[in-house]
């Protein structure tokens, strides 16, 4: 090889190592500034607590018992049969009101419950009233199939917008005697229902004993 290509060769590295070195540097710079605009770690863990009570928290599982209960509304609607019904909040019987659809995946599991074979009461002797939307938004045939035969549904779309509920299942448990609302969300089964219901009862009977 000759003298002059081993020197164009050598002049070639030189270049491609210099531009290396140039941004090897303005890499280690950035980085460095990157570094210096981090906050300290307590700082930032300081931020973070800031924001921790802004975050929703979601749970499957109901909520705890109201401590501020709210008055619940008489639920007014349709049976199966067409007959108009208006089940009393305050009718002297905790009630429970179940939310369900036909078109709801999770809602099956709630109406395979309500059937004779696997009704199991809940705590306090509470009664149960399914709620469903009017029959424009529900599937009659299906309603048909799922509703038990021993426990009241009731079609009112108003009695959903009066208790605010926007999904389902959810649940609202009602004191019989004041007709306020002392509970309610959204569940998975029928055992965190009957849990909420527990909780609810024994919490009603302290504060009858301590008032």
């Amino acid at each position: 090889m000759s003298t002059g290509v081993l020197t164009s060769l050598v002049i070639v590295e030189t270049i491609v190592l210099a531009l290396l070195a140039v941004v090897v540097v303005s890499l280690l710079r950035s980085h460095a500034e990157l570094l210096r605009r981090l906050p300290e770690p307590d700082d930032e863990q300081e931020h973070l607590h800031d924001h921790d009570d802004e975050r929703p928290v979601l749970s499957p599982d109901l909520p705890s018992p109201k401590r501020v209960a709210s008055r619940a509304h008489d639920v007014a609607g349709s049976t199966l049969d067409g007959d108009q019904v208006v089940v009393s909040a305050a009718s002297g019987s905790d009630t429970l009101f179940a939310f369900l659809s036909t078109g709801c995946l999770t809602c099956q599991g709630f109406w395979d419950g309500l059937q004779p074979a696997a009704h199991e009461p809940l705590p306090g002797d509470t009664r149960v009233v399914v709620v469903v939307k009017d029959a424009a938004f529900e599937s009659p045939s299906r309603l048909a199939k799922l509703a038990p035969p021993d426990v009241p549904v009731i079609q009112s779309s108003a009695a959903w917008e009066d208790f605010g509920v926007r999904m389902s299942p959810y649940f609202c448990f009602v004191d019989g005697a004041t007709g306020e609302v002392r509970s309610e969300g959204a569940a998975m089964t029928w055992q965190q229902v009957s849990s909420l219901l527990t909780d609810a009862l024994f919490d009603e009977a302290r504060a009858r004993e301590l008032g």
